[in-house]
């Protein structure tokens, strides 16, 4: 014989209920944390980027060698920005960093990230040698590098019966800026490398299930599948690329002092020795603040021109 059952819900279930309902009734704004919780990191923001930022402007409009007080100087070091050769070829070289990075360091990291992402035998070991660079200094990568690369000592010297007499390397105006593009990439690879790999862990298996049946082929599900739900991390990783390029500094200074002459001088190193070698500190400030302006702005249009503004969740069941 079935017992019967009491269709009224006891008095824990009632309450489980009336806060599920209560949940599902709140609105988007009720649930989103107030404004209280971003106050610390406002804080911290406030304190350690916009006035140090606001600080540097107004030091801009001065006039100071780095001793005594500031004297006002009005617009006289942004009128002489425009007037500034060595700023505008400086410009163009951090430009030529900029896009030259992008382009080796994306198709590398994009690559190999998608591979760590899989199971292959030996990936794990693989990949945390690969990621050995990254936890390096950037001075002692640069020095590294400016030791292996010496025309006496370094491997041009060992390779003198093949480079003949062009074992200055670092030397050469024409290579020296290809060679530290090609050491700021070899650092910062592998992390672009580790956000590549966690967004390709992310994507929906059922994707590649289903393009299996369809008879799709490995590039086919790269093409098809994997790179189109990678498209925010490659903005994500291109407005990181964009902003570290136009702001590295350790690197270069390190490897060529921004030689040989000024063939690697990029707007950071023209901003550090317009004030800490020539003690022009108030035109320096002027620099500082164009950086960031060309920063803020290539982020900006990173964001805007591909979308990244507007995207919405890839999760599965999302």
């Amino acid at each position: 014989m079935i017992p019967a059952i009491d269709p009224t819900p006891s008095p824990a279930r009632r309450a489980v209920g009336d806060r599920e309902e209560a949940v599902l009734q709140m609105s988007d704004h009720d649930r989103r944390p107030g404004a209280v919780w971003a106050l610390p990191a406002f804080l911290f923001f406030a304190a350690f980027a916009v006035l140090p930022m606001v600080l540097v402007l107004v030091l801009s409009f001065t006039s100071w060698n780095g001793l005594g007080d500031p004297q006002p100087a009005g617009m006289e070091n942004w009128q002489r920005l425009a007037k500034d050769d060595e700023l505008v070829a400086s410009l163009w070289r951090t430009l030529l960093v900029m896009v030259a990075s992008w382009a080796l360091q994306t198709p590398i990291a994009l690559g190999i990230g998608v591979w760590a992402a899989g199971k292959q035998r030996n990936r794990a070991v693989l990949s945390a040698l690969f990621f050995v660079p990254l936890l390096l200094s950037t001075p002692a990568i640069a020095l590294m590098w400016r030791t292996f690369l010496d025309a006496s000592f370094g491997l041009p010297n060992a390779l003198r019966g093949v480079l003949g007499d062009n074992t200055n390397l670092l030397g050469n105006p024409d290579l020296a800026i290809w060679i530290a593009v090609f050491v700021m990439s070899w650092q910062w690879i592998p992390f672009h490398t580790l956000l590549y790999q966690g967004a390709a862990r992310g994507v929906p298996v059922v994707l590649y299930e289903a393009s299996v049946i369809d008879g799709a082929g490995r590039w086919r599900q790269f093409w098809s599948i994997t790179l189109p739900q990678l498209r925010y991390t490659i903005v994500t990783s291109t407005i990181l690329m964009l902003v570290g390029s136009v702001t590295t500094f350790d690197a270069i200074l390190v490897l060529t002092e921004g030689g040989p002459g000024t063939a690697t001088r990029i707007l950071p190193l023209h901003m550090y020795f317009m004030g800490f070698t020539g003690y022009e500190m108030g035109y320096a400030s002027a620099v500082a603040v164009l950086i960031v302006v060309l920063g803020t702005a290539m982020s900006l249009a990173a964001v805007r021109l591909s979308g990244f503004r507007a995207m919405q969740s890839q999760s599965e069941g999302l």
